[in-house]
Formats: C-alpha cells, sequence, structure tokens
C-alpha cells in the first residue's frame, strides 16, 4: 500500500510541475522562491527529466528510440534507464528541404524523441556530431557505461533531405572508418528522391505529423542492413593561361566535387600547371543533354528560389525543361566530346564504341534515376549473354553505363520496359576530353549538376573513375535496389571478384590515406554564407 501512495505521490509531483511550465503566472502559489543559481539549474534539469519520463510513459514505443543526454554532452549526470532501448537513433534533418515540410519535420521529431538526438543540418554539420558522438560512445565504454556500448551497437542514423544531403551523411559516415558503421534511412524531401526510392523509403515528400513520423520509425526498426558501393572521381585539367586560377568558379561546382593537389607520382598530368578535384557519388554520374536540363533547372531555381517551394511544381518545372530541349539540339554527342575508356576486369583497359546518336552518358549505380526511372532495365537472356551482363547490384562493385540519344530517348523510360542504351558495365572508368568545336560540357552527380569547361588548346580534362569502398543503409520490404548477398542472386560473377580485386590496386599505392578517404568532412558541407541551402533540395 505504501508502495502505491509512493508512486501517487511521484506522479502527482510531475504533473503539478507540467502544470508549473504551461502556467508560469501560478509559479508564486506553487513552489518557494528560487534563491540561488545552482538550484535554479538543478530544477530545470529536474523538470526535464519529469518531461521526458511522462513522454515515455504516454507513449512507451517511443522509448526503443531514445538515447539520453549524458552520451551527447560529457560531464552531464549519468541517466540510469530501466531498459535497453531496442532501436536508438540520431537524426539529421535539413531544414530548408521540401519547403516548410524540413522545418515541420524538425519540430515533429524534437517533440517525439530526445531534443538532443535531432540535428538540423542548416546549423550543426554531420561529421562534427558524429565525430564527438562517437568519441564520447568509446570514453563512456571505457568507463564501463554498459548502455553507451549497447547504443553504439544498435545505433542508426536518420536522414531528411534531398539527394544531396542524403550523399553528404553517407560520405561522412564513409570517411569515419568506423568499426561498426551506423546504417542509415533516407527520408524523400527533395525532388528526385533516388536514394529514398531505390531502398523502400518512397519519393513523395513525407507527413509530419506525429503519427506519420511514428509510423516511419517503427519501419526503420524492422528495415534490414544493405551495402551500398560508393564511387570516387577525380578530375584534372591545366589551369588557364589568363584570369582567374580556378578554372571552375567554386559556387559551380557540386558539393561533392573539391579542389585537391596532390596525385599519384606516376600520373602523366601530374605536373606543374595542373589543376585536380576529387570526390565521390552514390548513384550517378552523367554527362551531356541530361546534366544540360538539370543545369538549366538548378539555374532557375537559384535566381527564383521563391518559386521552387512544391516538389510537385519542381517536377512540373523540371518536366518543362525536358519538353523544351526537344526543338533544339544544342548538346554535342558524346563521341564528339570524349574519349571513353573503361575497365571491366583488372589492368584491362579498353576503348568504349559510343555511338554517333548518343548525346548522354550515365554511369548508374542505383536502379533509380531523375525520380524513381530506370534506365538500364531489364536485358533479357540473349543480350546478357551475347554482351556478357551480370545483374545490376548496388554492391557488386560495378557501374553500369547507359547513353541517350536525345530527350525523346529518354521519355522511353516512362513506359514499363523502357530502358536507354546499354554501352558497358565496368568498375573503373575514364573519360578524356580533348580540344573539341565547344568550349563546355555539362556534368552532374547525384543531383548536383556543373557547367565543365573543356580544352581551348592541345591539353586534355580528364575524368576518373573508380570503385572506392560500402556503407550500410537501411532498406524496406518494397526495396528496388538488389544486393549480391541476397540468396536468390546467382552465385559466381567474374566481374566482381575482378573489381573486388582492382580496388586496392597498384595504381594507388603512391598515392596517399586522402585519395582513399571520400572527403566528405571537407566536400559535403553546406556552402559559404551567400549561397542558397535549397540547392541540397
Amino acid at each position: 500500500m505504501s508502495s502505491k501512495r509512493s508512486r501517487n505521490r511521484v506522479k502527482a509531483l510531475a504533473e503539478v510541475r507540467l502544470r508549473f511550465l504551461r502556467f508560469p503566472e501560478r509559479k508564486r502559489n506553487l513552489f518557494p522562491p528560487i534563491r540561488l543559481e545552482t538550484e535554479m539549474v538543478d530544477s530545470n534539469s529536474k523538470t526535464e527529466r519529469v518531461l521526458k519520463f511522462l513522454k515515455i510513459k504516454k507513449e512507451p514505443q517511443l522509448r526503443e528510440f531514445y538515447i539520453p543526454d549524458y552520451i551527447f554532452e560529457l560531464g552531464l549526470e549519468v541517466e540510469e534507464l530501466s531498459y535497453t532501448p531496442q532501436c536508438p537513433v540520431v537524426v539529421f534533418i535539413n531544414s530548408k528541404s521540401g519547403g516548410q515540410l524540413g522545418g515541420d519535420l524538425l519540430i515533429t521529431y524534437r517533440e517525439l524523441l530526445n531534443k538532443v538526438q535531432v540535428f538540423d543540418l542548416g546549423e550543426e554539420a554531420p561529421d562534427k556530431v558524429l565525430h564527438k558522438l562517437y568519441s564520447n560512445l568509446e570514453r563512456l565504454k571505457l568507463a564501463g557505461d554498459k548502455l553507451a556500448d549497447q547504443i553504439q551497437k544498435r545505433l542508426r542514423l536518420i536522414v531528411a533531405g534531398g539527394d544531396g544531403t542524403a550523399g553528404w551523411l553517407l560520405g561522412v559516415v564513409s570517411d569515419l572508418k568506423l568499426a561498426q558503421p551506423p546504417p542509415i534511412a533516407t527520408v524523400p524531401l527533395g525532388t528526385g528522391n533516388n536514394l529514398p526510392f531505390s531502398f523502400g523509403w518512397g519519393k513523395k515528400n513525407p507527413l509530419t505529423d506525429h503519427q506519420s513520423v511514428k509510423s516511419f520509425l517503427e519501419q526503420v526498426m524492422r528495415a534490414r542492413e544493405m551495402k551500398i558501393d560508393s564511387w570516387h572521381i577525380i578530375m584534372r585539367m591545366r589551369a588557364p593561361k589568363e584570369g582567374s586560377c580556378d578554372p571552375v568558379a567554386p559556387l559551380e561546382l557540386p558539393h561533392s566535387l573539391h579542389a585537391f593537389h596532390r596525385v599519384s607520382s606516376s600520373d602523366p598530368l601530374n605536373m606543374e600547371g595542373y589543376h585536380t578535384f576529387r570526390g565521390g557519388f552514390w548513384n550517378y554520374f552523367s554527362m551531356g543533354m541530361d546534366a544540360q536540363i538539370s543545369y538549366a533547372f538548378h539555374s532557375e531555381r537559384k535566381l527564383h528560389p521563391e518559386k521552387f517551394k512544391n516538389q510537385i511544381v519542381n517536377q512540373a518545372t523540371y518536366a518543362k525543361l525536358v519538353f523544351a530541349s526537344l526543338s533544339h539540339s544544342s548538346s554535342r554527342n558524346i563521341a564528339q566530346l570524349a574519349k571513353v575508356m573503361i575497365m571491366r576486369r583488372h589492368g584491362q583497359w579498353d576503348e568504349l564504341e559510343i555511338p554517333q546518336s548518343i548525346r548522354s552518358i550515365i554511369c548508374l549505380n542505383l536502379p533509380s534515376f531523375s525520380g524513381g526511372l530506370n534506365p538500364w532495365g531489364t536485358p533479357n537472356k540473349k543480350k546478357k549473354r551475347d554482351r556478357d551482363l551480370t545483374p545490376p547490384y548496388v554492391d557488386d562493385g560495378l557501374l553500369e553505363v547507359v547513353g541517350f540519344r536525345d530527350a525523346w530517348h529518354g521519355l522511353v523510360l516512362l513506359a514499363p520496359k523502357g530502358h536507354g542504351t546499354r554501352l558497358a558495365q565496368a568498375h573503373r572508368i575514364r573519360f578524356e576530353f580533348h580540344k573539341a568545336a565547344v568550349d563546355h560540357t555539362f556534368m552532374r552527380m547525384d543531383g548536383e549538376p556543373w557547367k565543365q569547361p573543356l580544352p581551348q588548346d592541345d591539353d586534355t580534362v580528364v575524368v576518373e573513375i573508380s570503385h572506392l569502398g560500402q556503407v550500410n543503409m537501411l532498406a524496406n520490404p518494397n526495396c528496388r535496389s538488389k544486393s549480391i548477398h541476397d540468396p536468390s542472386s546467382p552465385s559466381v560473377f567474374s566481374h566482381h571478384r575482378d573489381s573486388e580485386s582492382s580496388t586496392d590496386s597498384s595504381d594507388d599505392d603512391d598515392e596517399s590515406e586522402e585519395r582513399r578517404k571520400f572527403g566528405a568532412a571537407d566536400t559535403f558541407k553546406y556552402p559559404e554564407e551567400e549561397a542558397d541551402l535549397a540547392h541540397f533540395s
């Protein structure tokens, strides 16, 4: 009986404190004057704990995702939990994505979870957050904290934003080189949403009410882990003889590509007067017509951001640009612009024959491009045999290389079995640009386009793509991506074996650790203050 009275007394005190927060004008009648600053801090912290206790008691399912304050900030009072959270999460939200939705989603997550485990990417970069978090977890584990050990083992990440935002977080996790990297779930909050769509999280912007977010959290807890390849890209070009020392304006480069001057001593372009840029992608690298359309879209959005606050409006505007491109043909065919070399097997470069009609080329890792379309399609058995093709897996160390003749050709993807021109599969690709009739082309990586200068004299611009590593994703049951580790997958892939052996090939022996990192800590960050955060949405 005394135990029951004690529980009732605690509950009554909690309710009184809750009323105190709601009606501060009654504080003089409820509590004695607070005289010391230390007493005020202690009272506030106790109030916070009481509120969290009431929240978890009211919705006990939320406790499975809970992480205490002291995990994020060493020196705080250790919070003893009577249970171990089954699916502790850290949430990153681009509050500028999806118009008002990003901000609304941030509020909802902070209302449902402990607010210290929900981060606004406009205020805190994920590399700093995760570096501090994992440093804290290691220190707490050394001190014998069993909860910290379990949180580290069970931790899952959620990122809400466009493909650029999602790629930023994936790159950060890749660069941390963790023994147990946390798997990542992606919330579709952009225009294309290729990453979320590829792993079963949909492509429509989410609802932001409590019930919808709780439903998403439950899906995260049930989701299975799945690996995804990452791809390193390195671009080299001669510095211009006149004008700026930067051949590409900083704000025109995608945020996943940045200046990097050290290259292998064995590289023929490792000489005075050349610039090197490097970065990486998860879904695709494209060049030509499709990148030109995307560049026009991003340029328009940069000029008139107020017109691009709605996902449906954004997609309609993009479609108008596609149809507008049908009336003119400013894009050169790829064969006129570049020589394309591919490495199907370790150590053997072959020149890829590009049909004269191809105006756009895509190096694709995921089965989702331009908002859910699959340019690779499903080759029949005869084509697989004749062209030595394997199924398109996201963790086999291979890219699918697809071409398009024009914008009409791209529209065939809307048909149930529509696809582009399947050119090859490779684990290494090299584009060599020589002097052409035009002084630029357009390129795009994971939704971020840029205008690329081409050689004016007898110089060469080189873009080389190679397999880098993998990171863990979270996949829903309706996931479109396929894994070589799926029991239903064929057991023998000669291409995959070769690509695995070449990841640490002798070509990279002379290059530093920086070359083998994804570069996310420096690369996948918001631009300087004059740039627009909506670039990522």
